[in-house]
């Protein structure tokens, strides 16, 4: 174990993928990917169940996907914070052949051989198999991390991510930003000065953050992003085009089979990365369905990479939404970005390599690997974090990913601290009684681009009582918002007639209770 780590044991940086998951950590001041024993630095985010109380995570789970697909969870982090009502839930319950099932805090949850688990457990599992996986490569005890996600996260995804950290035993140092993670691996060691643009497109999420970078400071002017947008959908656009030829040469309807449908979804992905290396891949799935006759139906079809491209272009585009307005947010212009880095497994596919390039006029940074630069950098900030007190140490500043505003009347949100605002910050607006006579207001705090409540995510809400009845409009309330520089939100009310106060720390959810927390704890219940 290297000086630099507190006497507890090692602080390390893990990335909890949609997809993949990987841990690293700083060692003889140098950041190190670590790897399992059979030398595989990249693990799956998937937890298979059907095995007594003790679930398998990573390359063994994965390899049961296929055989087993009800009882294989891939890709939680889509549903990580999620409310079970929402668009996004919607479609994973169409895409997935475990089940998913509304919690009793609204939350999205997971069910598998009858039992139901909320996400920050399945997650936890994964978070547990790396900390196994750190102290088996190390040798050492994992004492803490720094965990990253998506820059356009919100608060509720967040605190599950949080919570997730929790159940597995796992002291979670920070939450980071994954393209800040990967400025911070990428400027490691480097004295520059530049603008840099991070596109994070990984398995489930897409990111588009810019950066100023200066020698001991790194500080983001802007991030926009996608939350249902990565390789997962790269893959359902390429298995599309496969059922569809099966269904025309067969005459069967793969709608509902699931076992069907997940060995397609497997061969697409196989098929993806073969393409990023190569121009044209075969693509064999033995006995996938009986057909009409009683037969068992084969897939055997070829799929070159102009084929690939024209599939997965609309979800290309799709990015190309997210950029401009990361870029217009940031104020600057293609040619005011000094480097471009592709993040994220989905980056080696080389249309989006060519679609990034041609973008920004300039290739990207070719010296980072994009699998693994988000851990390396959680595993520098969390050396940063852990090390003492150091001069040299990089100094982040971050920016809130989304705007951040009072409901109003009629249902409307009247925001208060727009997104891509720099934190620490405190922002304040006065607004007026909507009733005659009225004594009291209900300040509901809410997060999100749209003006309609209902499209936001709700946060917290307290009541200001105590007003002096009078007509409509002549009682302000004062309403202060501050964020400070861990994200962590106070808003107040002040009546301006009384001087009196009320006020809430946002404490944001994750679907959870503490005490549902505590009691899901792995060393609680013995894992």
């Amino acid at each position: 174990m290297s000086n630099d780590q507190p006497s507890d044991g090692i602080s390390v940086g893990i990335d909890l993928g949609t997809s993949n998951s990987v841990v690293a950590v700083m060692r003889d001041g140098e950041p190190k990917v670590l790897a399992d024993d059979q030398g595989h630095r990249i693990q799956p985010s998937v937890v298979a169940f059907g095995y007594g109380s003790a679930a398998v995570v990573g390359q063994r789970a994965r390899q049961q996907l296929t055989y087993a697909p009800e009882n294989t969870v891939f890709s939680a982090k889509r549903l990580i914070g999620r409310r079970y009502g929402s668009e996004e839930v919607e479609r994973m319950k169409r895409l997935v052949a475990w089940g998913i099932t509304e919690g009793p805090h609204g939350d999205a949850r997971i069910r598998v051989q009858g039992r139901v688990f909320a996400v920050p457990e399945v997650s936890a599992r994964v978070l547990q198999h790396m900390k196994q996986l750190a102290e088996s490569a190390t040798g050492s005890k994992v004492a803490g991390a720094v965990i990253t996600v998506p820059a356009y996260f919100n608060d509720h995804q967040r605190q599950a991510t949080r919570d997730a950290a929790n159940i597995a035993g796992l002291k979670c140092l920070r939450i980071i930003n994954e393209p800040t993670a990967a400025a911070l691996a990428y400027g490691f060691g480097r004295e520059t000065r530049q603008h840099v643009a991070v596109y994070d497109l990984g398995g489930g999420t897409f990111d588009m953050t810019v950066l100023r970078m200066e020698p001991g400071m790194y500080e983001v002017l802007s991030t926009a992003g996608d939350t249902f947008l990565g390789g997962d959908d790269f893959d359902a656009s390429i298995a599309m085009w496969l059922r569809e030829a099966v269904e025309r040469e067969s005459g069967v309807e793969l709608a509902g089979n699931h076992a069907a449908l997940t060995k397609l979804n497997d061969a697409a992905e196989r098929a993806k990365v073969a393409l990023s290396a190569l121009d044209a891949v075969d693509i064999r799935v033995p006995n996938l369905i009986r057909g009409q006759d009683g037969q068992s139906v084969q897939v055997h079809t070829r799929l070159d990479r102009h084929t690939a491209t024209n599939l997965v272009m609309p979800l290309i585009q799709r990015t190309f939404v997210v950029v401009d307005d990361a870029m217009a947010q940031a104020g600057l212009s293609t040619s005011q970005i000094d480097a471009v880095l592709l993040v994220g497994g989905m980056t080696r596919f080389p249309s989006v390599k060519e679609a990034v390039a041609s973008y920004f006029g300039k290739e990207p940074v070719a010296s980072i690997n994009p699998d693994e630069v988000i851990a390396v950098g959680a595993a520098i900030q969390a050396n940063t974090l852990t090390a003492g007190f150091d001069p040299d140490a990089a100094v982040l500043l971050d920016v809130t990913p989304q705007t951040l505003g009072v409901g109003t009347v009629g249902g409307f949100v009247e925001p208060i601290i727009p997104r891509n605002t720099a934190i620490p910050t405190e922002r304040s607006k006065v607004f007026h009684t909507a009733h005659d006579n009225q004594t009291q207001v209900r300040i509901k705090v809410y997060q999100g681009e749209s003006r309609l409540q209902q499209d936001n995510e709700l946060l917290g809400h307290f009541v200001l009582d105590g007003l002096r009845p009078a007509p409509r409009g002549e009682v302000r309330i004062k309403v202060t918002f501050a964020i400070d520089a861990d994200g962590i939100v106070q808003v107040a009310a002040v009546d301006e007639d009384s001087g009196r106060v009320q006020e809430i720390t946002i404490e944001a959810s994750s679907g959870l209770t503490k005490e549902e927390v505590k009691g899901m704890r792995f060393d609680e219940l013995g894992f």
